[in-house]
């Protein structure tokens, strides 16, 4: 049973993929969207690449552990291997400039930790197209 989600939300299939190499954050992000979104959650970026294959991302939640290892050229990598797919860097509210990088380069927008279910709901419905109707941030 999915609580607090619209009919139309339910059978629309918009795929998320949640790459962050920390379990609990990809657990916690996985859980927050499963019930609007077909989520997968994945460690890496070599199997988002492999899972993508089958099933191509609208949305990738991408850890800042990942990008500080690879470098501002994985948002290319990533936009290239999906067209039209939206990035969205999980990262803490710091304002670390490898963020800003991330921006200058390609990424959509940041998803800020500690997660706040209504919070996270509200900025990937948004990057997805989706208007939430009286949800507060």
């Amino acid at each position: 049973m999915q609580i607090g989600v619209e009919a139309s939300r339910a059978v629309e299939n918009k795929r998320v993929f949640v790459v962050e190499p920390e379990d609990v954050a990809r657990a916690a992000l996985q859980f927050m969207l499963h019930d609007e979104y077909e989520t997968h959650e994945v460690r890496n970026l070599d199997a988002a690449a492999q899972k993508g294959r089958e099933h191509r991302p609208d949305l990738i939640l991408l850890g800042l552990a990942i990008l500080q290892e690879r470098g501002t050229t994985v948002v290319a990598e990533l936009k290239r291997l999906f067209p039209g797919v939206g990035i969205l860097v999980v990262a803490e509210p710091d304002g670390t400039p490898a963020v800003e990088d991330l921006l200058r380069a390609g990424a959509d927008d940041v998803l800020h930790t500690p997660f706040r279910l209504e919070a996270v709901r509200e900025r990937v419905g948004h990057h997805l197209g989706r208007a939430r109707k009286g949800c507060v941030a």
